[in-house]
C-alpha cells in the first residue's frame, strides 16, 4: 500500500448494525489514497468481527481494539496511529457521498491558508426527524464560507464533526479533550480562538444518522445546558476578555441561560435590550432593560446577541449594521 493522503478516523462502540455500510461508503470513494482507522471502543463481538473482516479484504482498513474508554479516548487512541497529512472524521453510522474525500482534499490543496474544511450534510432516515433537527440541517446548509464559520460558531456547531476533514498537524497539535461538552465544538472553537481558519466544501457530501441511540441523545455532554456552558467559557475567554460588562441583547430562555453562565464567569451585562414591551424600563437582576433605538446612546460595550430563528438574527444583524456596528468586533451572536 502507497502513504495515505487521507486517515479515516472511526471510532465505533457496539456498531455491528451499521458499521459494516459505514465502511463500504468508505470504501467507494473517488479519492483511493485513504487509510481507514476503525477503532473499537469494547464494543461487544459484533462490532470487531464486522471491522476485521472488512480490514482482511481491504488492506486500508485497519481496526484498533482497546478497552471502553469514551469517544475522547477512542479518538485520541486512534489519532496516533493515523499516517496521513489530512484526518477525516467518520462515524460508525454514517454514510460518506462517493466525492466526499476528494472534494475536501481537494478544497484543502487550493486553500492552503485554511486549517480544515467541512461540508454539508444529509439528516437521514427523515420519517422520525424532529422539526429542530431540520432547522439544524437547513442553518448547517447556509454555512458556506470560512467567514459564515467564524460569524456563526456562537449560534451552534457551525461544522457535523462528523465531516470534518483537518490536517493533521493541528489535530495533533490541539487533539481531543475530555471536557464538560462536546469534544467537537470544544475543539473547533479552540482552533478558532486560535486563529485558524476553517472553511466548507458547500455540497451535501455525508448522510447523518440521526436516532434516539446517538451520544448527542444519550449523554449530559451533549445536553443543551452543556453547549450553552461551552459557548460561555470561549466568549468570556475571548470577545469578552476584555472586562467584566458586556450588552445583552435578548432575555428569552436561550439568553437568559447564556447571561447565568457568563455570570459563573464575572462577566455580567451593564444593560438588556429586547423588544418585549412589559420588559422595557424594568429591572433584570438589577439590570435596566432597554429598547433597541436605546443602543447607541449606551456605552459602546461588547454587545451580545443572544436570540434563536435564523430570521430574527438576520433581522437583527441588519439593524446593527445600520447603527455602524461590526460583528466580530462589536458584536458576536450566541444562541
Amino acid at each position: 500500500m502507497t502513504a495515505p493522503e487521507i486517515s479515516v478516523l472511526l471510532p465505533a462502540f457496539d456498531a455491528e448494525l451499521t458499521l459494516a455500510a459505514a465502511l463500504a461508503s468508505v470504501q467507494r470513494q473517488t479519492e483511493t489514497r485513504w487509510e481507514c482507522l476503525v477503532v473499537d471502543d469494547g464494543s461487544g463481538e459484533g462490532t470487531r468481527e464486522v471491522a476485521l473482516a472488512v480490514a482482511r479484504s481491504d488492506v486500508r482498513v485497519r481496526v484498533l481494539s482497546r478497552p471502553h474508554g469514551g469517544i475522547v479516548s477512542a479518538l485520541q487512541a486512534g489519532l496516533a496511529e493515523c499516517r496521513a497529512p489530512l484526518v477525516a472524521r467518520m462515524d460508525a453510522d454514517d454514510l460518506m457521498s462517493r466525492r466526499r474525500l476528494e472534494l475536501q482534499r481537494t478544497a484543502l490543496e487550493q486553500a492552503p491558508e485554511l486549517t480544515a474544511v467541512g461540508c454539508h450534510v444529509r439528516l437521514f432516515p427523515r420519517r422520525h426527524l424532529r422539526a429542530r433537527r431540520i432547522d439544524y440541517e437547513r442553518w448547517l446548509g447556509s454555512i458556506r464560507t470560512p467567514d459564515d464559520v467564524q460569524r456563526e460558531a456562537f449560534v451552534e456547531c457551525p461544522i457535523a464533526h462528523p465531516t470534518l476533514v483537518i490536517r493533521k498537524r493541528a489535530l495533533d497539535e490541539f487533539g481531543y479533550r475530555d471536557a464538560a461538552w462536546p469534544e467537537d465544538y470544544d475543539l473547533l472553537l479552540r482552533l478558532l480562538h486560535a486563529g485558524h481558519r476553517i472553511g466548507v466544501v458547500p455540497r451535501r457530501l455525508l448522510h447523518w444518522r440521526d436516532g434516539p441511540s446517538r451520544l448527542s441523545r444519550t449523554s449530559d455532554r451533549y445536553a443543551i445546558s452543556a453547549f450553552v456552558q461551552c459557548k460561555a467559557e470561549f466568549l468570556a475567554r475571548g470577545f469578552l476578555a476584555r472586562g467584566e460588562r458586556y450588552l445583552l441583547w435578548g432575555f428569552g430562555d436561550t439568553g437568559k441561560a447564556l447571561a447565568e453562565a457568563l455570570a459563573q464567569r464575572g462577566k455580567q451585562p451593564a444593560a438588556i435590550i429586547e423588544l418585549h414591551p412589559r420588559r422595557l424600563g424594568q429591572l433584570i437582576r438589577g439590570v435596566r432593560v432597554v429598547a433597541p433605538g436605546a443602543l447607541p446612546a449606551l456605552p459602546r460595550l461588547p454587545l451580545v446577541v443572544s436570540v434563536a430563528g435564523l430570521t430574527p438574527r438576520s433581522e437583527i444583524r441588519m439593524a446593527l449594521a445600520r447603527m455602524g456596528y461590526r460583528e466580530l468586533s462589536d458584536y458576536v451572536c450566541a444562541a
